[in-house]
């Protein structure tokens, strides 16, 4: 089996439901936000869409009043640097949901690889 990235939070939202990895995701995401000291605490009862909302406007703070920790949380969560320089930060709402994604899809990388071998 190969893993495939989602080309979107939808997509990838979706495809962590449907494989009943969506709580596995939540714990990760969790994990790695607590270990860089940027608390977050997403219950298993989040649904998808807040989830997709509450990550992009943390997203969001963290750019507005602690780049620096933003880029601690990338660097932990081993978000791909050429990913990085390839957004356009003229919009800050804009590059804040593109971060979220990059992200989304990096811890649902993870979880699908340990699920999966």
């Amino acid at each position: 089996m190969q893993f495939i990235a989602p080309i979107s939070t939808d997509l990838l939202l979706d495809e962590a439901t449907r494989d009943g990895l969506y709580l596995k995701l939540i714990e990760q995401i969790n994990k790695d936000f607590n270990f860089a000291n940027e608390a977050v605490d997403f219950h298993a009862s989040t649904t998808p869409h807040e989830l997709k909302i509450q990550l992009h406007e943390k997203v969001f703070r963290l750019i507005q009043h602690k780049y620096a920790e933003l880029l601690n949380l990338l660097y932990i969560i081993d978000v791909p640097e050429d990913n990085l320089k390839q957004l356009d930060g003229a919009d800050t709402v804009e590059l804040a949901e593109q971060i979220a994604f990059l992200i989304l899809k990096r811890e649902w990388m993870k979880v699908w690889f340990r699920a999966h071998y």
